[in-house]
């Protein structure tokens, strides 16, 4: 990458790029002006622009790349994908567990847009950073899919089986970006390992058992920042 005197980076992902929390005072999801690509912003020379968005999957981002990243014309890209992916229509399940299900994004399919992503920014000589994704914690996230109707529980646990699965559905997803940075040998900041440092990760989760929280932004950041200065220090102020 050039040395020069400001750089523009893009955070593009799904609303935990986006900076979105659940408000338990208010009993609904809200934004977080405090958001990791918020606090990168004032430690680095240049901008980051959040093209964040909730519900994102990586194949409306592939769809919408074009205006939300390559238009800004950036250095950087940070792309933080999978959390919707790898997610099923749970209402759907509870109705009825045993009909056949497929995530919102199938693995070949995440794989292969994720490789698409990545050629595309490279081909345009901008530099893409991938993110693993942050654990959820599966207990809570249980109950909030399930919004503990007993009903809904006992329908989702016999499709599940146990729900440590719903872990390791996500945990899947996470696998698959480690391995599409090795092998395209792409820039891979393990956010994911950083909160699997903490025997209660769980502490830095909303209510939902899938959004970092205020805690979870910071710390989202802190590793960012932590590798920039490690691997890129001239993109911070000094």
């Amino acid at each position: 990458m050039k040395i020069k005197n400001s750089y523009i980076i893009v955070a593009y992902g799904d609303s935990i790029t986006k900076g979105v929390i659940y408000d338990n005072e208010k009993s609904k999801y809200a934004f977080l002006k405090e958001n990791f690509s918020y606090i990168i912003e004032n430690k680095i020379n240049g901008s980051v622009y959040n093209a964040g968005q909730f519900g994102n999957t990586i194949m409306r981002g592939m769809r919408k790349m074009y205006n939300n990243v390559i238009k800004k014309s950036p250095d950087i890209v940070l792309i933080e994908f999978g959390g919707n992916d790898c997610a099923y229509k749970w209402d759907d399940i509870a109705k009825n567990p045993d009909m056949d299900y497929k995530p919102n994004t199938n693995i070949s399919s995440f794989r292969e847009t994720l490789l698409k992503m990545i050629d595309i920014l490279k081909t345009n000589n901008i530099t893409p950073v991938l993110m693993t994704l942050p654990p959820i914690d599966h207990l809570k996230y249980f109950k909030w899919i399930t919004r503990q109707d007993s009903f809904a529980e006992e329908n989702l646990l016999h499709w599940l089986g146990t729900k440590d699965n719903l872990f390791t559905f996500q945990n899947t997803y996470s696998e698959i970006i480690t391995e599409v940075a090795k092998e395209t040998e792409t820039v891979l900041i393990d956010v994911r390992t950083a909160f699997l440092e903490y025997s209660d990760y769980s502490q830095f989760l909303c209510k939902d058992g899938i959004h970092p929280n205020i805690e979870g932004q910071s710390l989202i950041a802190a590793v960012i920042l932590k590798f920039i200065k490690e691997n890129n220090n001239f993109l911070l102020q000094h």
